[in-house]
């Protein structure tokens, strides 16, 4: 069974997964992949530097930073500073036009998604990057005042992306094997399902991508209303 999940193995085709989730396989171009991962990098150096969360149940195995809006967790929320009160840079115009462009073909699969396509906008992105045996736990995506769908963007090692519904954490829920330069977008009727990471692949970061081991994650979200 863990051979299904070897990169390249299933079909890589544009796939509508559920009702308002759509992947889209290689959708970033290499050199793209390469030029995000040495802008996160700079990025994660500070001033707004990249740490590991603390949360509820402990602190995450997995460092962040975000642009636009920072995204404060113990309680969730957004301001356009850090904790130690940093100014948080904008929202790159690459990555608007990225998440906008993805958006509008992931609508093309998902009609649901369509509403969106003319007015959204990225005024917020989280950068996660998932050292090797790194793991983000199910949660679901409510701290936004709009509906708007999140866009995402997998860089490096390819990760396990596990969708539940809207209205819990466990099964039934969807595992969809992420390679490096994938796209996943959910909104509509999915937009607040339970999701997560539970694991990344060992050895699969391709030589190309800016990474040496490890993955980026990044997600665009419209967070006001």
């Amino acid at each position: 069974m863990a051979q299904l999940f070897e990169p390249g193995a299933l079909p890589r085709e544009p796939t509508r997964i559920i009702p308002g989730v759509v992947h889209l396989p290689s959708w970033l171009a290499p050199d793209t992949q390469s030029r995000l991962v040495t802008g996160a990098r700079a990025h994660a150096r500070g001033p707004a530097a990249m740490r590991r969360p603390v949360l509820r149940s402990g602190q995450m195995s997995v460092w962040m930073t975000t642009l636009g809006l920072w995204f404060h967790t113990n309680p969730y929320r957004y301001s356009s500073r850090t904790p130690d009160g940093t100014p948080v840079p904008p929202v790159p115009d690459l990555l608007s036009d990225l998440a906008r462009g993805a958006l509008s073909a992931a609508a093309r699969h998902a009609p649901e998604l369509d509403p969106w396509v003319e007015n959204y906008r990225a005024d917020a992105v989280l950068i996660n990057y998932y050292p090797p045996g790194a793991r983000m736990g199910m949660h679901r995506d409510d701290t936004e005042l709009s509906d708007a769908p999140v866009v995402s963007f997998s860089i490096g090692a390819a990760a396990i992306f596990r969708i539940a519904t809207v209205d819990g954490r466990t099964r039934p829920w969807r595992d969809i094997p992420l390679e490096s330069g994938d796209a996943l977008i959910f909104g509509g009727p999915a937009r607040l399902a339970f999701h997560g990471v539970p694991r990344l692949i060992a050895d699969t970061t391709p030589d190309n991508c800016g990474l040496t081991e490890g993955r980026i994650n990044i997600t665009i979200r419209q967070v006001t209303a």
